[in-house]
């Protein structure tokens, strides 16, 4: 039995436990808020039975059928628990209209209270545990079941505060008023689970940070490749799934370039942990570097070096596009210290080598079209960053 199967079975065993403590306190009461209050925790039950039967199928491995997996089957029961909070939301809110119209006062508030608030303190201890858990171990099933615990939190909680205020202001409407307000919580929490289980239905790429992450394995890892382009990752409960183009030297040897994609996949696996990865090896005769250009080009960038002033822009003047790196006769630096990568917005990555001419560098390597990147310049032991954005028309 897996952690998130072992996390699901607690969920359903708190679940239970809440669900008698909070009937216990409706019946000593009869107060509306505190039946609106079991009601949830029924269907937090029922939530529990689904994330337990949705982790069971959704960490069956790949067959036939389901080449990719079961993951998405997580999703699905988050949009189950998602739809069910909603529908609660809505009984909740008919319990309190009648209320309104018919309002008595709770009998036994003190009972009440004292039941409702040790379910209160079970649950907010499990919820938090779900929630954290189910981000860690990235379990949607599990991390929708914490979040809806967490509405029956503060249900609990607001209905702790309803009994204590009836008595002093005799106002006997708190209490279906309070289940109203307890309702329309509901229905938000229930509105932002079923929005991210749909991202995940919808296959959503991962989050920024882990594909800046990836960008720089990547980069880190990639030896004699000249570029990587078209990166792009999506995310089933706890698998991610990621692609992208490596663009390798048209001599590099079937062997050496798969020596190439087990290093880089390791070091993905990695940071990813479950991860499904392909990726599509091609000669640099079919790179972007290949593809044409058009005859717009950049400003020159003026960078202050710890060696002195240099200027970076991307020549045309008629010829296929290149970096131009210029540099004041007095610096000495061997062209073999110098070097540049781009990074694009999309993942993309590009080293250029550089050659000596009377008076500046300039890249071997054509720079492919859109020159839109952050291009980064190596020189004197330090690394600059130089955005390239606004396209002009120049030449010296």
């Amino acid at each position: 039995m897996t952690r998130t199967i072992k996390a699901a079975w607690g969920g359903l065993g708190v679940s239970v436990v809440a669900l008698g403590l909070k009937f216990a306190a409706y019946w000593v009461t009869g107060s509306i808020a505190l039946y609106s209050d079991a009601l949830e925790t029924t269907i937090n039950v029922v939530g529990a039975v689904t994330a337990l039967i949705a982790l069971w199928y959704g960490e069956r491995p790949a067959d036939a059928s389901h080449p990719y997996g079961h993951q998405k089957a997580e999703y699905i029961s988050a949009a189950i628990e998602a739809f069910m909070v909603v529908a609660t939301a809505f009984a909740i809110g008919r319990e309190a209209y009648l209320g309104w119209w018919h309002p008595h006062a709770p009998e036994t508030p003190f009972m009440g209270v004292l039941l409702n608030g040790a379910s209160g303190v079970v649950n907010l201890l499990w919820a938090l545990f779900l929630i954290r858990v189910g981000r860690r171990w990235r379990s949607p099933a599990l991390a929708a079941s914490g979040k809806h615990i967490m509405t029956d939190v503060w249900t609990s909680g607001g209905i702790l505060v309803a009994f204590a205020l009836i008595p002093l202001t005799g106002w006997l409407r708190l209490d279906p008023a309070l289940a109203a307000i307890i309702a329309v919580n509901i229905l938000w929490s229930g509105g932002q689970m079923l929005r991210e289980s749909m991202r995940g239905l919808m296959d959503e790429g991962s989050d920024p940070e882990t594909v800046a992450d990836i960008r720089r394995i990547i980069s880190d890892n990639r030896g004699r490749a000249i570029e990587a382009h078209d990166i792009r990752t999506r995310v089933a409960g706890n698998m991610t799934f990621l692609e992208f183009h490596l663009v390798v030297p048209g001599d590099m040897t079937v062997e050496d370039a798969h020596g190439l994609c087990d290093r880089i996949e390791a070091a993905l696996l990695e940071r990813l942990g479950h991860a499904s990865i392909t990726i599509h090896v091609e000669p640099d005769s079919q790179s972007a570097a290949a593809r044409g250009w058009s005859n717009d080009r950049d400003a020159a960038h003026q960078i202050t070096t710890s060696v002195g002033v240099v200027a970076l822009e991307i020549f045309e003047d008629g010829l296929p596009p290149r970096f131009r790196l210029w540099l004041d006769p007095s610096q000495a630096l061997e062209v073999h210290a110098i070097k540049i990568e781009t990074v694009r917005d999309c993942g993309a990555w590009q080293r250029f080598t550089m050659e000596d001419h009377d008076g500046y560098v300039e890249s071997i390597e054509e720079i492919p079209e859109p020159h839109t990147f952050t291009a980064y310049l190596q020189m004197g032991g330090e690394t600059y960053a130089v955005d390239f954005v606004k396209r002009q028309r120049m030449g010296r």
